[in-house]
C-alpha cells in the first residue's frame, strides 16, 4: 500500500510524537522480515533516522535505535547498510546518553550489527563502542547490564583480536564479578561474554581464569535456569579444552564432579557442553582422564547415550567415552564395565544413525586398548569385519598370557565364534584368528 513513503515524511513531522510513532511503526514494519527492512533500506530511510539521532528527545532516540536494530538483525547485509549510512557513530554516542533506556537501545543495536561476522564486528569497534560497553555494564539497570554483556559477547565471538579489544578495556573482571548476580538473564549473557573471550586462546582463557571464576563458576551449574547452566557448563568446557594445565585447574577446583552432576540432573540440549567437556578434559592425559573415571563420570555419559533422542548428543557421549577409555587398559576397562560396549555397536551399525553419530560409536580408540574380555565377548556375534578385527586382535593379545581366560573362552563359544568368522587370507585379522587357534590344542579348534 506504499506505508513506507507516507512514513517517510512524519520522520521529520514538526510534531514530536509524530515522529517518534511514525519511527516505531517504521521499527516493527522492518522487524517483521527481511523483506520488509530491506523496503526501509531502499525507502532512504537510514540516513534521515541518522540525522535525528544526534539533536532529537530520548523517545525519539530510542525509537531510531529500534528501528536499525530491526533493520540490522536480518543479515550481514543489511547490518551493512546501516555502517554505510554512519549509524554506528551515532549509536556509539547514544551510549553515552544519560538515559538508561537510550544506552540500552543503542546496545542492542550495535549488538545485532555486531554478531554477523567479523568484517561488521571490526566496524562497532572502530566506532569506540566497546570502552562504553564496558562502563555500560557497570551501571545500576540491569536490564542495560544485560543488553551490555550479550553485545559485548557477540563483539568477542568471532576472532581472537576482537575478543583481545574486549579483555583490553577491562571487561573480564566486571563481568566476573557478576558471575554472582541473582538476575538469571543477566548471568546468562555474562557465562556466555567470558565463553567467547576464553574459547579463542589459551593467553585468554588464562585471563579469563585470573579473574578467579573458579569456584564462583560452579555454582552455576546447579542453578535453576536451564542457560545458565549450559552457559556455565560451555564456559567452563572452553577454558578446559586449550590445555591440560587448565583443565587440571579445574579439576583441583572441583569442577569435573561438579560438571557430572549437572549432567545428571537435567536433560537435552543443556547436557551437551558438560559432555563435552568431560571429553576435553579425559584426551588431555592419562590422570586427568582417570580423574573422569574416579569422579563417577562414566555412568552419566552412557545415560546420555541411551537416554537422549538427538543423535549430535548420543555423538558426544560416543566421543566423550572414547576419549575416557583410550589411553590405558585400566581405562578401557573402566569403560566396558559399564556394559556401554554393545550400545555404542548396536548405534554404529544402526543405519538410521547420523553419520557423525557412526563415526563417534566405531569403539576403535577403546578396543585397541581393552584387554577386559567378558565385555568384549559379547560383541564376538554382532560386529561387522572392520570392527571384528580390533575384538579378534584383543583376544588375541590376552588368550596367549591368561590360563583362565582360555577356559572360558571355550565354554562360554567364543572360540566357536571365531572358527565361524570369514577372514582373507593373509589379512590381520587371519593373524589375529591363528594366535588364537594357536593358543588351544588341534582337536578343541576342530
Amino acid at each position: 500500500s506504499g506505508v513506507m513513503s507516507l512514513l517517510r515524511p512524519l520522520l521529520l513531522d514538526v510534531v514530536p510524537t509524530i515522529q517518534q510513532t511514525a519511527a516505531l511503526a517504521l521499527g516493527r514494519l522492518a522487524n517483521y522480515n527481511d523483506d520488509l527492512a530491506e523496503a526501509v533500506v531502499k525507502g532512504d530511510i537510514l540516513p534521515q533516522l541518522v540525522c535525528s539521532l544526534s539533536e532529537q528527545n530520548r523517545f525519539y532516540k530510542k525509537a531510531a535505535a529500534f528501528v536499525l536494530r530491526a533493520v540490522g538483525k536480518h543479515s550481514p547485509q543489511l547490518a551493512q547498510a546501516i555502517v554505510q549510512c554512519g549509524a554506528l557513530e551515532m549509536l556509539v554516542i547514544c551510549l553515552e546518553d544519560f538515559d538508561p533506556g537510550v544506552k540500552e537501545a543503542a546496545s542492542w543495536a550495535l549488538g545485532y550489527i555486531a554478531r554477523h561476522n567479523s568484517e561488521l564486528s571490526q566496524a562497532v569497534v572502530d566506532a569506540g563502542a566497546v570502552p562504553l560497553l564496558v562502563l555500560c555494564i557497570q551501571e545500576p539497570e540491569i536490564a542495560l547490564k544485560r543488553i551490555a554483556a550479550s553485545t559485548l559477547s557477540d563483539i568477542s565471538k568471532h576472532s581472537p583480536e576482537l575478543a583481545q579489544t574486549v579483555v583490553d578495556a577491562g571487561a573480564i573482571a566486571h563481568l566476573a564479578q557478576m558471575i554472582l548476580n541473582p538476575d538469571a538473564k543477566l548471568k546468562r549473557q555474562v557465562l556466555s561474554a567470558l565463553s567467547q573471550i576464553a574459547k579463542h586462546s589459551v593467553d585468554l582463557a588464562e585471563l579469563v581464569v585470573e579473574a578467579e571464576i573458579f569456584p564462583v563458576v560452579l555454582t552455576c551449574l546447579k542453578d535453576s535456569d536451564e542457560y545458565v547452566k549450559k552457559n556455565g557448563a560451555t564456559l567452563i568446557r572452553e577454558i578446559a579444552k586449550h590445555t591440560p594445565e587448565l583443565s587440571q585447574l579445574i579439576v583441583n577446583a572441583g569442577g569435573v564432579a561438579a560438571v557430572i552432576d549437572c549432567i545428571g540432573s537435567c536433560r537435552g540440549t543443556v547436557r551437551l557442553p558438560g559432555i563435552m567437556m568431560l571429553g576435553y578434559v579425559a584426551a588431555h592425559s592419562e590422570n586427568l582422564s582417570m580423574a573422569v573415571i574416579v569422579s563417577k563420570g562414566i555412568p552419566p555419559l552412557c545415560a546420555c547415550l541411551i537416554e537422549e533422542p538427538e543423535d549430535h548428543i548420543k555423538a558426544a557421549a560416543a566421543w566423550a567415552l572414547g576419549q575416557v577409555g583410550r589411553h590405558t587398559p585400566e581405562h578401557a576397562r573402566a569403560v566396558a564395565v559399564a556394559n556401554v560396549l554393545p550400545t555404542l555397536l548396536a548405534m554404529y551399525m544402526d543405519t538410521r544413525s547420523s553419520e557423525d553419530l557412526q563415526m563417534k560409536a566405531t569403539l576403535k580408540n577403546i578396543l585397541q586398548k581393552c584387554t577386559y574380555l567378558p565385555a568384549l565377548e559379547p560383541l564376538l556375534h554382532d560386529a561387522p569385519p572392520n570392527i571384528m578385527k580390533h575384538i579378534v586382535g584383543q583376544f588375541s593379545k590376552v588368550l596367549p598370557h591368561d590360563s583362565k581366560a582360555r577356559r572360558l573362552f571355550v565354554t562360554t563359544g567364543g572360540l566357536k565364534k571365531v572358527q565361524e568368522i570369514k577372514a582373507e587370507p593373509g589379512s590381520l585379522l587371519q593373524e589375529y584368528i591363528n594366535t588364537i587357534n594357536n593358543c588351544y590344542p588341534e582337536e578343541i579348534v576342530r
